[in-house]
């Protein structure tokens, strides 16, 4: 009996912390969808909504530091919380093989207190991915700042980062979306990632992993992808597979660089095993030949005619996409980036009231003489350069977020900074 106890006990234990109140929310998301196989925790500094969490492990951070009233969106203050209560969180990471630290970036408790959450992790030998979200563009620069410097601080500190823009909701979302249901969508990722790989470990399959799989595929590997599709009636497992990684959530969605894939295929009992080597061999035409790829299929008696297939790729910012642009293509998006930042950098300082640069006007180009023939493509790349992006993914005249800046000359904003 004892015996059969430790090995009963012997298997990989994973973990979901959530940080903040995005984190909590996301923690809370997962629970009601009834994820199993792993265990919740969930760590703020804001004692009310704590209280109102669906974990059992519950860490108040910085008793002390603030009071149990929140960090106030002041990352400095989440991160001073996180280290006065560093023994807690150590105490229950403890034992975890795999944990998942979600939390959002802009704010104060996930900014600063996630990547602390995931140093001590790392330090304990666990397997640590990160999963965050950035906020909308309509909350603003500094909030876009402060979000991408705690993504920059996290990336010491995990093994792998999964990073969703609340921007690319509106990708997926309607006129008639809630704003409760376009987070649960985002949440929804994590659930896919973390299903992903916990239901391969612990369901009963076909293909089954072990937890060392995993580990080859997601340790010390950058940033990564996870995406989930459903699919039912004829052709359902290509249309499963090719939803995974197209995922519209994702800020990096292409798999086609990736170092490493996890493949996840789930159906019923009248899961065929051709519909696995399909699923897999398109994905796997996708990635790159070289990849780390791991497969597995397991059931799920709730999805009898319905094929699930889920993707985690990794190590997507490993390569050089250069190397794969085509070079008009690399020379565009590289104009384009430099617009980019040229409108940030004419929109923050105007909104600092700094004043623009005083530059003379550039003498006019001289007309061709007659009878020389004018050479009309002659500024080909920069009149093919892409128009920005509205806030909504959509081609525009002008992007939102550099409202009013498109009124400077081009050459007041090429010199501004």
């Amino acid at each position: 009996m004892t015996g059969n106890t430790d090995i009963r006990e012997m298997k990989a234990r994973i973990v979901v912390f959530g940080v903040g109140g995005a984190g909590g929310n996301a923690v809370n998301n997962m629970i009601t969808a009834g994820l199993q196989g792993v265990e919740f925790v969930v760590a703020n500094t804001d004692a009310q909504a704590l209280a109102m969490s669906k974990a059992k492990r519950l860490i108040q951070l910085g008793t002390q530091v603030t009071a149990g009233l929140g960090a106030g969106s002041q990352p400095e203050l989440g991160r001073a919380a996180a280290e006065e209560a560093i023994d807690t969180i150590r105490e229950h990471l403890a034992g975890a093989h795999m944990v998942f630290v979600t939390a959002g970036m802009g704010g104060g408790t996930g900014t600063g207190a996630a990547p602390i959450v995931a140093r001590t992790a790392r330090e304990l030998g666990i397997l640590t991915i990160g999963v965050v979200t950035k906020p909308f563009y309509f909350e603003g620069q500094r909030r876009m700042r402060f979000a991408e410097a705690g993504i920059e601080e996290l990336l010491k500190s995990v093994d792998t980062l999964l990073i969703i823009p609340n921007q690319n909701l509106f990708r997926v979302a309607s006129e008639k979306t809630t704003f409760a249901d376009a987070f649960a969508l985002a949440d929804q990722v994590l659930y896919s990632g973390v299903a992903c790989i916990s239901d391969l470990i612990v369901k009963e399959g076909l293909i089954n992993l072990d937890f060392a799989d995993v580990l080859s595929v997601m340790k010390e590997k950058g940033k990564a992808m996870m995406g989930r599709g459903e699919a039912s009636g004829e052709k359902r497992v290509l249309a499963a597979a090719v939803a995974a990684i197209s995922n519209p959530l994702i800020e990096n969605p292409s798999i086609k660089r990736a170092s490493g894939l996890i493949i996840s295929i789930t159906g019923g009992r009248d899961l065929m095993l051709f519909e696995v080597d399909e699923a897999a061999t398109r994905i796997r035409d996708e990635a790159d030949p070289d990849a780390n790829i791991i497969v597995g299929a397991s059931f799920d008696e709730s999805l009898e005619g319905i094929v699930r297939v889920s993707v985690v790729a990794t190590g997507i910012d490993n390569l050089d996409p250069a190397q794969e642009a085509h070079p008009v293509e690399t020379a565009l998006t590289q104009l384009a980036g430099r617009l980019r930042n040229d409108s940030r950098r004419i929109a923050d300082r105007i909104e600092r009231g700094a004043p623009l640069p005083q530059v003379e006007s550039p003498p006019l180009r001289p007309a061709a003489p007659a009878g020389q023939p004018a050479r009309p493509n002659q500024d080909y790349a920069r009149q093919a350069a892409p128009r920005p992006l509205d806030p909504y993914g959509r081609a525009s005249p002008r992007n939102v977020a550099d409202e009013g800046i498109l009124d400077i000359p081009a050459f007041l904003r090429r010199t501004a900074n």
